[in-house]
């Protein structure tokens, strides 16, 4: 029992928290209808490509990039977007949301991240919008190192963590 220390049971139960957290992670997209509205979060290069994909059978789906680099992200984008690009963290991209969702009256929303982003995103967001329908829709990491996906995963998974305790920025 000597194995049974107070570090190797915190560190046991990190992992084992990592691991359901992986687990509650959306996997698929929910569907997306014809005059929802779309915010695609910035910060990976996957994300605003793999949501022009998703709406590219709605023409007049209103999409949102949201967060820094929005601009440069959205010069290539074929479509018309709205940028937000003052947004410089999740917890602020979730208040520029919620302005935009309040001004134009939104009941439904469709959120594009990475998989790995989606539990503390879907989070805050829905902390800031308690009434309104969230569809989660996440691209995926597939091509990416399996070594850099678990890295990923753990930054995101401690993000979660701190965000769970209270602490938003950072």
């Amino acid at each position: 029992m000597k194995f049974l220390t107070p570090s190797f049971i915190v560190l046991g139960l990190f992992v084992i928290g990592g691991m359901v957290f992986k687990s509650y992670a959306p996997r698929n997209c929910g569907e997306i209808m014809p005059d929802d509205s779309v915010f695609v979060l910035t910060g990976d290069v996957r994300r605003i490509p793999f949501a022009m994909r998703m709406v590219e059978q709605f023409p007049a789906t209103d999409v949102y990039i949201i967060g820094a680099g929005a601009e440069t992200a959205a010069s290539n984008v074929a479509r018309p977007v709205t940028v937000e690009s003052e947004s410089k963290s999740t917890y602020q991209n979730a208040i520029a949301i919620r302005k935009i969702v309040e001004t134009t009256g939104l009941e439904r929303i469709v959120i594009i991240t990475t998989e790995d982003h989606m539990n503390r995103a879907e989070y805050l967001v829905r902390h800031e919008l308690p009434n309104t329908e969230i569809i989660t829709c996440p691209a995926t990491l597939y091509g990416m190192p399996a070594a850099r996906r678990v890295e990923r995963w753990t930054t995101e998974y401690i993000k979660y963590l701190v965000t769970m305790i209270g602490i938003k920025e950072g």
